[in-house]
């Protein structure tokens, strides 16, 4: 994709960070060739630590596309940075609200425009003790069969070890490793034309987590455990810190 009329504060967000990014980690980009090269398409991601955002925009950016993610509402009411990230064209996400369903519509609206639209697919930081993806929330799918568009699975290892869940103090040196890697499409054509019923969104979303779970698991050298953690069966705060603030820098409960 030529990159074209990406406005000011992207540009602003491109000469700040990527030079960053670039001194503080290295980088390990897989799967770039799955990567469509243009026209609306939806990165699904899991979620490891609150600089995730960073080291995702960066794989995306330096691959051709810019990076629209569906954040929550509560980063977009950080002073400066919330309004740049406003003006940045991201999608904040009204979690537990009547507003929810904008985010849907504005998520589906992005990807008919071409956009590149990425989504953290469990809604939060991990809560699995090993940092594994727990169970998918469906909103994902929901887009995905809306649209027809591409659904490339990406899995993400790195940033744990740069700033840990809920840890309060990041570790930049020595310099981490950041992996990324995009599959192939999710084959999601089985769901095609069916109505988007809890049980077909949840069957898609599982299929989309089964691949970014496999992907994860070539990074890591590690085999994940055969059934997902899910904090309501767990009994564990969806979103929020669930440790309550007693979690160390390394991501360890206090």
């Amino acid at each position: 994709m030529v990159r074209r009329n990406i406005g000011f504060a992207f540009s602003l967000a491109v000469v700040v960070l990527r030079p960053l990014m670039m001194a503080l980690t290295k980088r390990d980009w897989r799967g770039v060739e799955n990567i469509p090269s243009e026209a609306g398409c939806l990165f699904v991601v899991n979620h490891l630590s609150e600089v995730d955002p960073l080291v995702v925009a960066h794989f995306t950016y330096d691959n051709g596309r810019l990076p629209r993610f569906l954040a929550k509402v509560e980063v977009f009411k950080w002073p400066v940075v919330g309004r740049l990230i406003a003006a940045c064209g991201q999608i904040p996400v009204y979690r537990r609200s009547i507003d929810a369903a904008a985010a849907f519509s504005a998520a589906v609206d992005a990807v008919n425009r071409g956009e590149c639209v990425i989504v953290y697919a469990e809604g939060t930081l991990t809560r699995d003790p090993d940092l594994w993806p727990m169970v998918g929330k469906t909103g994902a799918a929901r887009i995905a069969l809306a649209t027809g568009c591409p659904v490339i699975p990406v899995a993400q290892w790195g940033s744990n070890h740069i700033l840990a869940p809920y840890a309060k103090r990041p570790h930049v040196f020595p310099r981490k490793i950041v992996h990324v890697s995009a599959g192939p499409a999710v084959d999601l054509s089985q769901y095609v034309g069916q109505p988007l019923t809890p049980k077909v969104l949840r069957a898609a979303m599982d299929k989309i987590m089964a691949d970014v779970v496999g992907l994860l698991e070539e990074i890591r050298g590690e085999t994940a455990p055969a059934e997902r953690y899910d904090p309501r069966v767990q009994g564990v705060a969806e979103i929020g810190n669930p440790y309550g603030g007693r979690r160390n820098d390394q991501g360890e409960v206090a």
